[in-house]
């Protein structure tokens, strides 16, 4: 009974540690959701101020002009890190490491495999209003290196 026990609370503990359960209660989870995609399918000429802050939340920059016309930008930057390894000829032991392995009394040779990929990508939205806060002209530019 006493066994059992802690293996449930040791599973409860690991979902309630891992890396999506935290991921979901970040206060910038929702921000990092504004995509090009987003940007197309939901901004259009005539749009209010409060859609749009609906649409993409809050700008980074608000300007006025002598007109009192307000510019909002939205600038975006995301990078994406993927890694993928495998192990040939033997046991991976603990932690992944490489070379010669004791493993349960046994000696295993072998070697691990990998690569690992970096990706930047950059959303930059634009968006005029008139004098009646509604959207008279947007436009964006989006990369990925």
């Amino acid at each position: 009974m006493k066994t059992a026990m802690i293996a449930f609370i040791s599973i409860l503990i690991t979902i309630g540690c891992s890396p999506a359960a935290h991921q979901e209660k970040l206060a910038s989870a929702k921000e990092r959701e504004m995509t090009l995609g987003i940007v197309q399918k939901e901004i259009r000429v005539g749009m209010s101020q409060t859609d749009v802050a609906k649409a993409l939340g809050s700008p980074n920059i608000v300007t006025l002009d002598t007109n009192g016309k307000e510019t909002w930008i939205y600038d975006k930057i995301a990078s994406e890190a993927s890694y993928s390894k495998s192990n040939i000829g033997g046991v991976t032991g603990a932690g992944g490491t490489s070379g010669n392995t004791l493993l349960l009394g046994l000696i295993t040779g072998g070697y691990e495999s990998g690569a690992s990929s970096t990706t930047q990508k950059t959303l930059t939205v634009v968006i005029k209003f008139d004098q009646d806060h509604v959207i008279e002209s947007f436009s964006y530019h989006s990369s990925k290196f």
